[in-house]
């Protein structure tokens, strides 16, 4: 059965704006695709594919193609991290070659009036939407803390699917745009105490391997920050592609699923999990920041190197608004005096971190040290915050 469209969707669909015509036709067949009855108005976009080193000169002229025949997004629309510090790529390493399509891609976002935000946590950057707000998210942990901390309605979107999204207004209602399919599959059991945002992130690849792309819903978690669940959900999305989750007591307030399959994580899982993570003692360099670090992140940080030197390289990457901040607070400032570097716009998974010379990394991010083997065939070493900046200082 085909799509309705409105009236307005009719005439986005016979625009003389050939990109306009040619986002609507994308979602239409996206909508047919998964069988959806209708589209569904959107209040925000997130926009991916924006490294140059996960698209290329393909996605590259994709987007200025888009750009030059007229392309302009209708909604807020976040991008998402880019392949390189804007303003410090020559410090980070890139090359000029590299930083030049980069830049190019730039110019083509701007052209569509994107918001060049690059970063992978819009809701900590402007991008906020409401509970039971649709939108059209594409990056994996930003798609996961939208549907489960702040309660909106997403799919995970792909590149071109996300900027059609942003380009009509609308987005094809199906999935979790669906009420009947934000209902917990899964009823998992936390049985050790979660001590640091590096647990967390073991709990979500842990769970995300096992629940694969359904939905589960925690109890045994006593309390949570943000923090703690942008690591919980960004883990989920990497190892099973989860999009929505529950934690009792913290996320929601309804009751627990009484049919869904129940599973135990127990401590043995938390110390096998780190040990799984993990295929190397030895690293280059030491990441913070994917998803990228909030404020109170940077802050945990500079706290601990005050006064400190840090042995080898490290990276703190962030949002340039949360990097605002940082400055003005000083936390950059006390990072990059004990010799570290608070970038902006970037981190390690979508960076071209293997022309720079790095060959293992060491992060608290379960997310990274999933991606960087497949991504950049990178070693990996995974831990908690703490650990590792007492490594880096010793």
């Amino acid at each position: 059965m085909a799509m309705h469209l409105t009236a307005d969707e009719e005439a986005l669909l016979d625009s003389d704006n050939p990109a306009v015509r040619k986002a609507m036709e994308l979602l239409v067949r996206l909508g047919d695709i998964y069988g959806a009855d209708e589209m569904v108005e959107i209040a925000s976009a997130q926009a991916s594919g924006i490294s140059y080193k996960s698209i290329g000169d393909p996605g590259m002229e994709f987007l200025e193609g888009f750009a030059e025949e007229g392309a302009e997004v209708r909604v807020q629309t976040f991008a998402n991290p880019a392949g390189m510090d804007i303003d410090r790529w020559e410090e980070m390493g890139v090359s000029p070659e590299f930083a030049k399509k980069q830049r190019r891609i730039l110019q083509a976002l701007r052209e569509m009036g994107v918001t060049l935000s690059f970063t992978c946590t819009p809701y900590l950057a402007g991008n906020l939407p409401r509970r039971n707000q649709h939108i059209a998210w594409a990056e994996s942990s930003a798609v996961s803390f939208a549907n489960s901390v702040i309660g909106a309605r997403t799919n995970r979107e792909g590149g071109p699917s996300a900027l059609a999204a942003a380009i009509t207004g609308r987005t094809p209602k199906y999935a979790l745009h669906l009420p009947e399919n934000r209902t917990a599959t899964h009823r998992i059991h936390v049985d050790p105490s979660l001590d640091t945002q590096a647990d967390f992130a073991a709990l979500g690849s842990w769970t995300g391997s096992i629940v694969e792309d359904e939905v589960p819903y925690f109890t045994g978690v006593e309390d949570a920050t943000t923090d703690d669940l942008k690591a919980l959900g960004a883990a989920m999305a990497a190892t099973g592609a989860v999009a929505l989750y529950f934690v009792e007591d913290i996320t929601t307030d309804e009751t627990p699923p009484i049919d869904a399959e129940t599973l135990a994580f127990e401590s043995g899982d938390l110390e096998s999990e780190y040990a799984d993570l993990t295929d190397t003692e030895d690293t280059d360099l030491v990441v913070f920041g994917c998803p990228h670090s909030s404020v109170e992140e940077i802050e945990r940080i500079a706290d601990r190197l005050e006064g400190e030197s840090i042995q080898g390289d490290m990276w703190v990457c962030t949002s340039r608004s949360n990097k605002t901040w940082s400055d003005r607070q000083g936390y950059t400032d006390t990072i990059e005096a004990a010799g570290g570097t608070v970038l902006s716009d970037t981190c390690n998974v979508v960076a071209p971190i293997e022309e720079m010379g790095y060959e293992s990394t060491a992060t608290d991010s379960a997310k990274a040290a999933t991606y960087l083997p497949g991504f950049g065939n990178q070693r990996v070493k995974f831990d908690d915050k703490l650990s590792l900046l007492e490594e880096v200082t010793e």
